[in-house]
């Protein structure tokens, strides 16, 4: 085939679709039904199991990046420099924008500079990473993505980012509630914003950049019987990238 139907269903699809894995059964499995109105076709320059993560990691990612509406040549923070930061390194210099990197593993962070970020800071070791951000940047990013699930690293936030141009964009989903300043929203210290992981009518933008751009994530592959060391992997902190079950 030339082309390959990659289907997603989603919670937020106007059509009643549930999401495999939380609201519907058969996440894991190699055949699935869904309404064709929660299909796209797949471009031919991309590998269906290499792509498979884009539809949930890299549609989060790019609509985290792309819709703080920035310009070429602008500063980006990406706060979290795992599986979903290092698609988001990746949109974010295909856009165009300067990235600085913001990590607690330096692993992560080399991939993240290996990636194409302009600066890395690990903001456990690097006690003083705001202030040389603020002056690398010339007064703080214009957009902070933060996709990690640390409040501490929401609370962190603010004090990257550019006085009232500045974009403080909430992606990664954190147990705590999060807490930001009334007085600087009030007084527009920046702008509050966030993206989710997309629905079925904003996948293709994702998928069809990605291919242009030759956006590919970090994949590790495993059986079905692997499930449990999958798991294992995630809890552990020791997952690289994305794990994908690939059938044979």
């Amino acid at each position: 085939m030339a082309n390959v139907l990659i289907l997603r269903t989603n919670l937020w699809c106007p059509q009643g679709c549930k999401m495999q894995g939380f609201q519907a059964d058969g996440f894991f499995q190699e055949y699935a039904v869904v309404d064709y109105r929660n299909a796209i076709i797949l471009p031919d320059s991309l590998d269906t199991a290499a792509a498979a993560p884009l539809f949930c990691a890299g549609v989060t990612a790019f609509h985290g990046v792309e819709e703080c509406g920035l310009k070429p040549g602008q500063w980006m923070a990406i706060i979290g420099a795992g599986g979903l930061g290092q698609l988001g390194v990746q949109y974010a210099k295909a856009m165009g924008y300067k990235v600085i990197a913001i990590d607690i593993h330096d692993a992560q962070l080399e991939e993240a500079k290996g990636l194409g970020a302009d600066h890395t800071f690990n903001s456990i070791t690097d006690k003083s990473y705001v202030d040389k951000i603020v002056e690398i940047t010339n007064g703080g990013v214009d957009a902070a993505v933060n996709f990690t699930a640390s409040k501490k690293a929401y609370d962190s936030m603010p004090p990257l980012i550019r006085h009232v141009t500045g974009v403080l964009m909430v992606v990664g989903v954190t147990k705590e509630p999060l807490e930001f300043s009334s007085l600087d929203i009030a007084m527009g210290r920046y702008i509050l914003k966030g993206a989710c992981n997309g629905t079925c009518y904003n996948m293709a933008p994702c998928i069809e950049f990605s291919a242009k751009n030759n956006i590919k994530p970090y994949v590790e592959y495993y059986s079905i019987e692997d499930l449990p060391l999958m798991v294992e992997k995630m809890q552990s902190g020791k997952a690289r990238g994305r794990m994908a079950v690939k059938f044979d």
